[in-house]
């Protein structure tokens, strides 16, 4: 078999902000003797980015890359694109693509056999975010061992895994540049959410030319997840000055762009700011961690396999809501960021408007606004609850929730 090699370090890499469009808050003095640590990988930022990508894998130490893709991909062309970059740099590319939306773990075991028998070294994820969590999540097993939900939890993988190369096609998961992967645990059906430093790819790609494939349905969900990640990032209890000013940004730049690249699917430049947007609420969450937006979406999507982000859609408004009752000051910069006028605006207004806002978007979006269209019953309420209490998410939430107050919400979101 092929020696796999072994991540020895990271690049640090920051993020250019428009300066017109970065929201002006004053950032708040550091609490004394506090300080956080800022994972993220090596970025590749811009239009025509993709060329890079076979370059990003051979300083990897890469001679057979491993590409986890899916069909809808190769039927758009990209793997074609990338696979000439990888054969330019020199490269003998594998690809395999067996793989659903939201990745379950029998598919990472299949993947990983692929990976093993091979020969490869460097793993490259060209997809959203069920692709790159599955290409981490292949990477994890092939030099952990054991099965994937082995190391569900926080930090549980011990040993280095292969190096790291993930391309996104679309605007919302952040999975390129996160410590996160989530996989679906088929027996339990929930989503089994992996946390750790070992899950940072080790260069992100990020060309917003491969976000013009996606469908409006895929562009939609995953708009609604960078946002509930913008949101979920600022107000968390591990959030900081550095994941603060992205969390706004991005923010700022899905109010402001996310519905034109729908209705307008030709502007590069609306294009191109969600493809920023996803970048930067990816950074705010991998390091902020997220709230019970998630820890309940993950719930969801792992009992009825249905898109993350047009979850998260539904329930973001009613935890903001819930939150605002904690923590209302931390939501009139949200609220500013999405373009309400905040002057003289008592937080919790401010909080109830940036909810009210959320609202509105779904809907122009054409998602639905209750769970109840997606599946869940009032059945479903008490094993999601029970559920949710379980999922790493929920610890960085600004406010704390019990089983009933967990169950509450999604009642008033049915």
């Amino acid at each position: 078999m092929t020696a796999v090699p072994l991540r020895t370090g990271r690049s640090v890499a920051s993020v250019p902000l428009d300066r017109e469009l970065r929201p002006r808050a004053e950032p708040a003095a550091p609490a004394r003797g506090r300080f956080t640590k800022y994972l993220v990988p090596e970025v590749v930022f811009g239009w025509g980015a993709l060329s890079e990508a076979g370059f990003a894998a051979l300083r990897l130490g890469a001679r057979r890359p491993f590409v986890v893709t899916d069909a809808g991909l190769i039927e758009a062309g990209w793997w074609a694109e990338l696979a000439g970059h990888l054969v330019d740099a020199g490269l003998r590319p594998t690809v395999w693509s067996g793989l659903t939306p939201n990745p379950k773990d029998a598919e990472v075991a299949e993947g990983v056999q692929r990976y093993l028998e091979s020969g490869c070294d460097v793993i490259v994820g060209l997809g959203g975010g069920s692709v790159i969590d599955a290409a981490k999540a292949v990477a994890v097993v092939a030099s952990n061992g054991g099965q994937i939900l082995d190391y569900e939890g926080v930090d549980r993988v011990r040993t280095a895994i292969p190096p790291t190369v993930m391309c996104p096609t679309t605007a919302g998961t952040g999975a390129d540049v996160s410590q996160f992967a989530v996989i679906t645990d088929t027996r339990r059906r929930l989503k089994a959410t992996l946390i750790g430093r070992a899950l940072v790819p080790d260069i992100s790609v990020t060309d917003p030319r491969l976000l013009t494939t996606m469908p409006d349905e895929l562009a939609s969900a995953t708009g609604l997840d960078a946002l509930t990640h913008g949101i979920e990032a600022y107000v968390s209890r591990a959030s900081g000055p550095l994941t603060d000013v992205h969390a706004l940004h991005a923010i700022e730049l899905i109010c402001g762009s996310l519905r034109r690249t729908l209705t307008v699917p030709d502007d590069t430049a609306a294009t191109t700011c969600m493809a920023q947007a996803s970048l930067e609420a990816g950074l705010a969450f991998t390091n902020a961690i997220l709230g019970a937006t998630h820890a309940m979406s993950h719930q969801v999507g792992g009992l009825l396999d249905v898109p993350h982000g047009v979850v998260n859609g539904v329930l973001l408004p009613h935890v903001i809501r819930f939150n605002a009752r904690a923590v209302p000051e931390r939501f009139v910069p949200v609220a500013r960021a999405m373009g309400i006028d905040v002057t003289g605006l008592p937080a919790d207004v401010a909080a109830e408007t940036a909810a009210d806002v959320v609202c509105r978007l779904a809907a122009d979006l054409g998602c639905p606004s209750r769970l109840s269209q997606l599946g869940v019953s009032e059945a479903d309420v008490e094993i999601l609850a029970t559920t949710t209490l379980g999922d790493a998410c929920l610890s960085t939430n600004p406010r704390d929730a019990d089983r009933a107050e967990i169950a509450a919400l999604f009642r008033a979101a049915l």
